[in-house]
């Protein structure tokens, strides 16, 4: 990356975070009303969508979605499974699925200003380095699911810089097995592209368009445990396809 390249993303990425930031304080209010009462969490989402879609606006974002399946006819609830390359797979997410869902995300969230006013009661916080930490998690996605609420997912565990897929965690997949509902597949193809995860200077930041594939509800009714680890690979064979298509 050059000089004037550096510059350019290095001023792109500012704006991309003031942005960010500006939606975040106009909308916070709004925010602690809807998040304060469990009733109103699905109007919180419907805020949310709006947000993402401020968010990606002002920075000259645009999505192109693709998907195999009638999203009207988007299972509820179930599992979404994606890849994950980069914050912006947050922000798309909420623009291309509907449908009411709950993210399970890292602890470390809870610690940014502000943000973290998401998952105290809405979204699901894993401690990964705790087991314990991560059971109570998939404890409370469980209930989630039983409420009738999707949940959205990182198979990987991380963000990958590069938009190499990683291996797959088996947590997503025991929990569909568990609770006999259907996997999504959702492919970002080309985000860390746009907003790459990494240091100021190094990381890619630019205007573009956001390819997203929706793919066909995998049924899990009638696996058990022996299933899991074929039903994690067809997941990640069917991400990974698409990423070389794209």
């Amino acid at each position: 990356m050059n000089v004037l390249k550096i510059v350019l993303s290095s001023i792109w990425k500012c704006l991309f975070v003031l942005n960010f930031i500006l939606g975040l304080v106009i909308l916070y209010p709004f925010f602690s009303i809807l998040l304060s009462n469990e009733k109103w969490f699905p109007l919180a989402f419907a805020l949310k969508r709006f947000w993402a879609k401020w968010i990606l606006f002002f920075p000259g974002i645009r999505v192109s979605l693709k998907s195999e399946m009638d999203l009207n006819k988007l299972p509820q609830p179930c599992v979404f499974c994606a890849n994950h390359t980069s914050y912006l797979d947050i922000i798309v997410s909420y623009i291309v699925i509907p449908n009411y869902f709950v993210y399970m995300a890292k602890q470390e969230l809870d610690k940014a200003p502000l943000f973290r006013i998401f998952f105290k009661k809405m979204n699901i916080l894993v401690d990964r380095k705790s087991k314990i930490g991560s059971h109570k998690a998939f404890v409370k996605a469980g209930e989630e699911i039983d409420k009738g609420h999707s949940v959205f997912l990182f198979p990987e565990g991380t963000i990958s810089k590069d938009g190499i897929l990683k291996p797959f965690k088996n947590g997503p997949f025991k929990l569909a097995i568990e609770k006999q509902i259907p996997i999504v597949p959702i492919t970002f193809a080309n985000n860390w592209t746009i907003l790459q995860n990494g240091g100021f200077l190094k990381a890619t930041g630019c205007p573009g368009v956001a390819k997203v594939v929706i793919h066909d509800a995998i049924e899990t009714k009638g696996m058990t445990e022996e299933n899991l680890v074929d039903l994690r690979t067809k997941v990640h064979e069917k991400i990974t396809s698409s990423l070389i298509r794209s």
